[in-house]
């Protein structure tokens, strides 16, 4: 990998409204996880903060990969 290409995102940090009180859940992207190189950590990079204080990391799927 060259210093200009950006490495993905181990995982994709979410909040969630309406988390699981009716039949739909919205996920709201607010920022991304980067694994340290020794694989003993993760740096976090939010856009945004959940009202109610609660993230959900998820492994990126296929589509956000070449966006992230």
């Amino acid at each position: 990998m060259t210093k200009k290409q950006k490495k993905q995102p181990t995982l994709i940090a979410y909040t969630v409204d309406n988390n699981g009180q009716n039949d739909q859940s919205f996920y709201t992207r607010i920022g991304a996880a980067w694994s340290h190189k020794d694989g003993d950590g993760l740096n976090i990079i939010l856009k945004a903060l959940p009202i109610d204080g609660k993230i959900v990391l998820l492994s990126p799927k296929k589509s956000e990969q070449k966006s992230a």
